[in-house]
């Protein structure tokens, strides 16, 4: 076990109560779980963003039978007071907000000591680990599931390497997923963590989004929808043809850093903001990254270009050029809604933790019939969730009548 203060337990639970308040499909699931037992006898570790919605979500496998170990999958979107909750319900718990990269690898390592039979990893974290280390920690493992596109892009190299070695789920692609997770949560939750953090207007301001994915498509449009100039930077011809037509200015990055006023990352990639860039851009700017891992935005770049490092306020660092111009660079450049946020909304996540969920009970009966690669979501999984929120939201939907299903399926 390793948090940071069992004090902390009760803000911790105050936001768990507060979450299951808005997951009404959790909620059914947990429910559902109670009664089935679906992981009984089962060990599930989990590396992923420990706030409240995750803490909730560990409470629903354990309602379902599993031993939980519980770490984060970034050392600064850990909530300690979160952790702390978790801790007190009798949950295994090793992730403190600030970790250093060695004693994340440490929480990661212990989490996997318990030899789980399933896994939740959001980055590839926990299967990397699993391939080299901590090899001996996966001798009970059936499969896992992975939560992020960054964790699907290394389990998909592997996977082409013939280097997998266990059964994986892809639950970024999932239409429950990415749709709404990437788009809605990642576009409302980014800018509620600049504007929290930084207290500044968005209206007006040019704002430059990297990457025009799910998730840059969500920020394009809220940056727009707060008043913003929006700028998208692309390598991709489709999706840059996607966003000249949904109203955006799709420029290269070197022109793009002469106007910008707040840059945001969400591509994946490395070195997507580099030297080249910084050196042209304006006094004041702000730099934000939305992609997992911390290498969107070249720190080492900007750290040399810097003459001075000053910390301006929480989760904002200025580094100041030879010239005087400042750029600020928000959350040490690690995913700033997350690092400097509370993460996507509650009812988002209701979904994508929700096939988390059903994506374990699946594992857990039938992942020793399955291959060594990467699955796409269940189809029946993907839908069920899709109908428990709808009838959540109070969408109502028609129903094909067998005339209409025939005809669909008809060859002629």
């Amino acid at each position: 076990m390793r948090i940071k203060d069992i004090t902390l337990a009760p803000s911790g639970r105050d936001k768990i109560e507060w979450v299951k308040s808005y997951t009404p499909v959790m909620g059914i699931i947990e429910k559902e779980f109670r009664t089935a037992k679906p992981f009984a006898g089962k060990k599930i570790a989990m590396s992923i963003h420990l706030e409240a919605k995750t803490a909730y979500l560990a409470m629903i496998l354990r309602a379902g039978g599993a031993e939980v170990s519980v770490t984060g999958c970034n050392p600064l979107s850990t909530q300690d007071d979160v952790a702390a909750a978790l801790a007190a319900e009798g949950f295994e718990v090793n992730a403190v907000h600030g970790a250093t990269p060695e004693e994340y690898t440490r929480d990661l390592t212990a989490a996997l000591s318990c030899c789980p039979d399933l896994i939740i990893d959001d980055g590839g974290d926990f299967i990397g680990l699993l391939h080299s280390s901590c090899r001996a920690y996966g001798k009970n493992l059936i499969g896992g599931c992975e939560e992020t596109t960054t964790g699907i892009h290394r389990l998909r190299s592997r996977e082409r390497e013939g280097k997998l070695d266990y059964p994986m789920i892809d639950i970024n692609d999932a239409d429950c997923k990415h749709l709404f997770d990437n788009r809605y949560g990642t576009g409302q939750s980014v800018f509620d963590a600049i504007m929290h953090e930084t207290n500044l207007v968005i209206a007006g301001k040019r704002v430059v989004i990297a990457g025009y994915g799910w998730c840059g498509k969500g920020a394009a449009m809220r940056a727009k929808g707060l008043g913003a100039i929006v700028y998208v930077t692309e390598v991709d011809p489709v999706r840059a043809i996607e966003a000249v037509m949904d109203g955006f200015t799709v420029l290269p990055m070197n022109r793009a850093a002469e106007i910008g006023d707040i840059f945001l990352t969400l591509t994946g990639c490395r070195d997507v903001i580099t030297k080249k860039d910084m050196v042209k851009m304006k006094d004041g700017v702000l730099l934000a990254n939305a992609g997992h891992f911390d290498v969107e935005i070249n720190k080492n770049d900007l750290l040399s270009l810097a003459e001075e490092v000053t910390f301006r306020k929480p989760s904002v660092t200025g580094y100041r050029l030879s010239d005087g111009r400042v750029l600020n660079l928000l959350a040490e450049g690690r995913l700033v809604n997350l690092a400097a946020g509370n993460g996507h909304p509650a009812e988002i996540m209701d979904m994508s933790f929700s096939l988390q969920a059903k994506c374990l009970e699946y594992l857990a009966t039938k992942g020793f019939l399955l291959e060594h690669r990467v699955y796409d979501v269940p189809k029946e999984i993907d839908r069920e969730v899709a109908l428990l929120k709808a009838r959540a939201l109070k969408a109502e939907i028609d129903v094909l009548t067998p005339e209409q299903i025939a005809y669909l399926n008809a060859a002629e």
